[in-house]
């Protein structure tokens, strides 16, 4: 990663718009996409122990973000990935997990430790056990780095509700190394 980026926490209620950029970016998302995501995320950052962190430059642009929580089966993410992971056996994930919501790197600024360091920064001393996370079931440079960083798969080919693509649903202990 470049010493001139700052990784640090992010009032992501008050930067959502910035955030969503840069997953508009990564993602390649419609403004009527952005629209439905920007009150996701308003709703997320209200649930217990939500966090977030930010990835910027100099300039003061935000150019990557994590945010996440701790796990509840309540949740809708939660509802949609328990069967696949209980006809593996491995539901217990859903319980005593840090989940990992959203992690985006605008483009121009990936494969630079970026997507690394905020994954491990917002993992590193929360007290759940473990972390899970979802990804587009592909070869990725982000799988590959969930992979290095100790993620694998728990589930694949998991269909979300209006998502045209599968995603695969990824498990590992933490901490997470911080470097490999």
């Amino acid at each position: 990663m470049t010493d001139d980026v700052v990784i640090g926490p992010l009032d992501l209620a008050a930067r959502v718009d910035d955030a969503l950029h840069v997953q508009a970016h990564a993602f390649g998302l419609s403004e009527e996409e952005v629209a439905v995501r920007r009150q996701i995320v308003l709703r997320h950052v209200t649930y217990p122990r939500a966090c977030a962190f930010g990835a910027t430059a100099p300039d003061g642009r935000l150019i990557g973000f994590v945010y996440g929580m701790p796990n509840s089966r309540g949740h809708w993410w939660s509802t949609v990935v328990e069967p696949y992971l209980r006809s593996r056996d491995l539901d217990d994930w859903l319980d005593d997990s840090f989940v990992i919501t959203e992690l985006h790197v605008h483009p121009g600024h990936q494969n630079r430790g970026i997507g690394r360091a905020l994954i491990t920064t917002i993992t590193e001393g929360v007290p759940e056990p473990r972390s899970i996370l979802s990804a587009i079931d592909v070869e990725s440079p982000a799988r590959g780095l969930y992979r290095s960083l100790g993620y694998t798969d728990l589930a694949r080919r998991v269909l979300f509700p209006s998502a045209p693509k599968p995603y695969a649903v990824m498990g590992a202990p933490l901490p997470l190394p911080r470097r490999v």
